[in-house]
């Protein structure tokens, strides 16, 4: 497949955020030509389906300035320079929700957008839960929801549910469980 390989051959930060930095790459494309790419570097997330006993998925909402509305999507949140992605996950769980996984399974990722960012997203199913509560970040507003994991699914083939990163986890972790 290196007949489809980039190579870049400059980089260039224009923008070093808080959690982003933008840089503008100069690439050899595969036919010899150059092109530029604007390049989003992201140190990465993670994302978790925590499901209760009674099959409940606990899930937040959370107003997302991008999308410019209140979104029900799955707990997440960024990795930590050189964070394992397990150790994050049960973090986020006790920041957003309140809860400890009793076991936490890696169940697969995504890359967000890989058109113009490196962010990529570690899934999680979170079962076994037990509360456990850490200070939420400061600026975060969330409200906490549980549903039926088969609620949360229809919530995705009606439209409800937007957020790319819960349909895909939850697409996954209802195929694991055979739904």
């Amino acid at each position: 497949m290196d007949h489809l390989k980039e190579t870049v051959l400059s980089s260039e930060a224009v923008y070093e955020g808080k959690l982003v930095k933008l840089y503008v790459d100069q690439v050899r494309l595969p036919d010899g030509k150059t092109s530029m790419r604007e390049v989003v570097r992201h140190p990465g997330a993670v994302a978790m389906v925590p499901l209760l006993d009674n099959g409940d998925v606990v899930m937040v909402r959370q107003f997302r300035l991008p999308a410019g509305r209140v979104l029900l999507e799955i707990p997440a949140g960024g990795l930590d320079p050189d964070e394992d992605p397990a150790a994050a996950a049960v973090r986020e769980l006790q920041e957003e929700i309140g809860y400890r996984p009793g076991t936490l399974t890696a169940i697969g990722g995504e890359y967000t957008a890989p058109g113009y960012t490196t962010e990529f997203i570690h899934f999680y199913l979170a079962t076994g839960l037990e509360p456990s509560n850490l200070d939420e970040d400061a600026d975060e507003f969330l409200e906490v929801v549980r549903l039926p994991l088969d609620e949360a699914l229809r919530q995705i083939d009606t439209g409800v549910i937007q957020d790319g990163k819960t349909i895909a986890a939850l697409l996954l972790v209802a195929r694991r469980l055979g739904r």
